[in-house]
């Protein structure tokens, strides 16, 4: 795991001396010291400036980068982690390629000289890696099938800049870093900026499973890999397709195991940690876990993941906290993040990072499985709602909505209310923006009071949702669910759990991987009809059946929760001094971004628990909270 960096300067033109040009790099990597505090590498080469900074994994004394071909026809500056490249090295070898060190990063080169693009086909594994081809003159890059490593990219003037993550453009003087209304108010809508847009304008993130191109100024960016459309009714019994997933989810994990430094597995003791942990321990011996829990009973599930670690005699690690003290972490974690993303569980993902980081270098995960079989809530609640929308009207109106505006409000882990308010803003919604309804902070009816000045255009649903809209349309599944299923694969999982993982746990220099987001595995998932993944209501239902003799009794029936975060009481207490700063009448009045009477309306309820507002009020305290630190240019 590591951090990348880089710039082109244009095709014709005369770049800066190269002692300038390598004082820029050094301040880009400097930029990322964290995600790589082992080494930094820089090369400057022609109009090529690649940066690397390293958290060495494997081939600790000569995977040293930017890296380069036996014959330096090539270079490269790599993030991530190619599982299979023993298996790659031996097929290359084969075919002529000569190897110098026992790295994954080499295997890279080959597949770029000996294939071309085509090569990425063959590459296991996790990554963005950025390859300059000296023969040619092109940057050749590339990030993953689903978008676990990042790479942003902006041209400017000519110039090609890329990096994992913005502070590092940032460091680039030439660069303008802007950040339109607009995307601020996609961010309110969402959470997150999703990809391919940033918060900045002009500056975009690489998509999943494509690969960018760059030679004599122009840039193009092409596909390589997408996720399967479901099949037609496999001809195996139930049986036969569990025993092929264990054996996937075998081998997902068995790749993901190879290090040369010491790694472990985070266990919340829900069914996807549990199932990662469970096949971990099979392969080796004491394993170590690690888990958060919390002094307050309501939001504390240690219990599991100890029965877990329990179970397989693993090497547990846990650290009880008190979740009303780890408010006041927020300020900091979200300075640090390169852009603004409202998830409450980056603090607590955060801390199990760094208790993590204290023991080893690389952790196994359990994220994907919510997404790839159906395991929120949102996907048996389309299915529900599109019954609801074919009520009479008058059912709805005069006897539904009746009911739930008597739901109590509560600050709780669930608030019914909250939840039964939120189901019917989304039941009648088109299919497509339904479930992003649900997910949403603020729809465009909320932003519509928000702002002093909306961007033009954005308060059309059309508009605000329209990244939403293209993914759902672009998957040509025929069963609904499957498109959803989709959406949240490449929108939700990419831009907030996965962001949310990748920046936490390279805080702490740790390098996190995820066995269910493997090639092979994925695509044997995505490829099963839809009643394999929700049953009735039953999520994850293969998942459940194939690891059911596998876990102990008490995690098969679990609901999700996630990692529990009292947002609630958070805005009402601890963080109450900076709601009262940064969304009080005279920070918005000297801003002029928000229309300060809405947002004391919003906080005024909240506080008096008339109302349940913690997703709107969570989303504009962190927005407010990276705006203060990160002070980019405002523009219309």
């Amino acid at each position: 795991m590591c951090g990348i960096a880089g710039f082109i300067w244009p095709h014709g033109a005369t770049p800066p001396p190269a002692d300038e040009r390598r004082a820029l790099l050094s301040a880009m990597t400097g930029a990322l010291a964290h995600r790589g505090p082992d080494g930094e590498g820089l090369l400057i080469d022609g109009p090529a400036a690649l940066g690397h900074r390293r958290l060495s994994i494997i081939d600790l004394a000569a995977g040293s980068q930017p890296m380069e071909d036996a014959e330096g026809r090539a270079v490269v500056t790599f993030n991530g982690e190619i599982y299979n490249y023993r298996e790659l090295k031996a097929r290359y070898a084969a075919r002529g390629f000569r190897f110098r060190t026992q790295s994954d990063t080499e295997v890279i080169l080959a597949a770029w000289l000996l294939d071309g693009p085509a090569g990425l086909d063959a590459l296991e594994g996790m990554f963005a890696f950025a390859l300059w081809d000296r023969a040619s003159r092109t940057l050749f890059a590339a990030r993953d099938r689903f978008g676990k490593k990042p790479l942003a990219y902006t041209i400017q003037g000519g110039v090609l800049a890329f990096a994992s993550e913005l502070t590092a453009l940032a460091k680039l003087p030439f660069l303008r870093l802007e950040t339109p209304v607009a995307a601020l108010m996609r961010f309110a809508a969402y959470e997150y900026v999703p990809t391919p847009e940033t918060i900045y304008k002009g500056v975009y993130k690489l998509r999943p499973g494509h690969y960018l191109l760059f030679k004599d100024g122009q840039l193009t960016t092409a596909p390589y890999w997408e996720m399967p459309l479901p099949g037609p009714e496999p001809r195996e019994s139930e049986e036969e397709l569990c025993e092929k997933l264990r054996l996937l989810l075998a081998q997902a994990v068995k790749r993901r195991l190879v290090a040369d430094v010491p790694l472990g597995v985070f266990l919340s003791g829900g069914l996807d940690s549990s199932t990662v942990a469970a096949l971990t321990a099979g392969m080796v011996s004491r394993i170590k876990t690690f888990s958060i829990g919390f002094t307050e009973a309501s939001y504390d599930e240690s219990r599991y993941a100890r029965l877990v670690a329990s179970r397989f005699a693993t090497d547990h690690h846990e650290r009880i906290l008190s979740a009303d003290t780890c408010g006041s972490l927020l300020p900091e974690i979200v300075a640090r993040f390169d852009e603004p993303m409202a998830d409450p569980s980056i603090v607590p993902t955060y801390l199990l990072s760094q208790v993590t980081r204290e023991n080893v270098t690389v952790a196994l995960g359990g994220d994907g499985p919510d997404e790839l079989f159906y395991g929120y809530e949102y996907f048996p609640a389309f299915r529900l709602a599109a019954g609801y929308d074919k009520l009479p009207p008058f059912v709805r109106r005069r006897l539904i909505e009746p009911l739930v505006k008597m739901l109590p409000h509560s600050a709780g882990y669930i608030n019914p209310r909250f939840v039964a308010d939120t189901f019917l803003a989304g039941a009648t919604a088109p299919q497509w923006l339904r479930v992003q309804t649900w997910l949403s902070a603020f729809t465009a009816d909320a932003q519509a009071e928000l702002w002093r000045n909306p961007a033009a255009g954005m308060l059309a649903p059309h508009h605000l949702f329209a990244p939403t809209r293209e993914l759902f349309d672009s998957y040509a599944a025929g069963d609904p669910l499957a498109r959803v299923g989709y959406v949240f694969a490449r929108q939700y999982m990419l831009d907030y759990i996965l962001v949310k993982v990748d920046r936490c746990s390279m805080m702490h220099s740790l390098e996190a991987r995820a066995p269910f987001l493997d090639r092979d595995l994925a695509e044997f998932v995505c490829r099963l009809p839809s009643r394999y993944k929700l049953r009735g209501t039953n999520r994850k239902y293969l998942l459940k059946k194939a690891v059911a003799d596998l876990l102990p009794k008490g995690i098969l029936g679990r609901g999700k929760r996630g990692f529990l975060i009292p947002t609630a009481d958070w805005l009402r207490k601890q963080l109450r001094p900076q709601v009262d700063d940064l969304l009080g009448q005279r920070h918005l009045t000297q801003q002029g971004l928000f229309n300060p009477k809405e947002v004391a309306r919003l906080v005024s309820e909240h506080a008096s628990r008339t109302a349940d507002h913690r997703k709107k009020l969570w989303t504009l305290l962190v927005l407010q909270l990276w705006l203060a630190k990160h002070k980019p240019t405002i523009i219309p």
